[in-house]
């Protein structure tokens, strides 16, 4: 069976300007752009694909912020965006999410997804590539939780749940440094800390699969460590 994988990071309530959202923004689509050539052109949405291809999109602040603090764009405090990047539609890698609210009833969220087929599946669903995409969310989001798991991983762990960011464990999982110290992990398993922001944990160097039993009841060892260390809670408002 075919798994589809997405990479996630998420914190709640971090208001910030247009100009701030659009230059994390930038910086991730820019750290994006050194880990496959895929995902060095992006686009706005349009009603069909060809005409999508004809509004790329440059990654820069300037341009970010026009587009960030756009109409269509805002919504009460926060500014949403939806781009994409790929060479045929079968194959497109798509970011979405938004940045800057307030709110404490909903997470502010950046997603990686779409690219589970083809060539690009091939070279991206690879456990340093998407460790790379983890740290280079940590790195321009600054987020609390962060993951990247196949959708069919997550469904099997909430099993009817709502799946709330923060208190599961994906393929890779990234930890802000103030949800607390991260407890000795099985040996198989990397770690990485990032400087000034938290930890990296990936499980598995070859591809995580739900299929895969090993996978699952290592996903779950780890689960049940970050569980009893108290690091896998709901998100909570920003510097609480």
């Amino acid at each position: 069976m075919t798994e589809t994988y997405y990479s996630g990071c998420y914190w709640l309530a971090r208001q910030e300007p247009v100009e701030s959202c659009a230059h994390r923004l930038s910086s991730f689509l820019q750290r994006l752009g050194s880990l496959d050539p895929s995902w060095n052109r992006w686009h706005q949405t349009a009603a069909t694909f060809e005409k999508a291809r004809q509004r790329q999109v440059s990654p820069d602040v300037a341009t970010l912020s026009k587009l960030l603090g756009g109409k269509a764009s805002r919504f009460m405090d926060m500014s949403r965006f939806w781009l994409w990047a790929g060479e045929n539609e079968a194959e497109a890698s798509k970011v979405t999410g938004h940045c800057g609210s307030a709110a404490t009833h909903m997470a502010s969220v950046c997603l990686l997804d779409g690219h589970s087929m083809g060539q690009v599946a091939e070279r991206v669903l690879t456990a340093h590539v998407l460790t790379g995409v983890m740290r280079a969310m940590a790195l321009a989001w600054e987020p609390e939780f962060a993951l990247c798991t196949s959708h069919e991983h997550r469904e099997r762990l909430m099993a009817g749940k709502f799946p709330e960011p923060g208190t599961f464990v994906g393929w890779v999982t990234y930890l802000a440094d103030f949800r607390g110290p991260v407890p000795p992990l099985p040996s198989s398993v990397q770690v990485e800390h990032i400087p000034d922001r938290g930890t990296l944990i990936t499980l598995t160097q070859e591809k995580f699969s739900v299929f895969n039993p090993t996978h699952v009841a290592l996903a779950a060892d780890v689960q049940a460590r970050l569980q009893a260390a108290g690091l896998l809670t709901p998100l909570r408002p920003w510097g609480t």
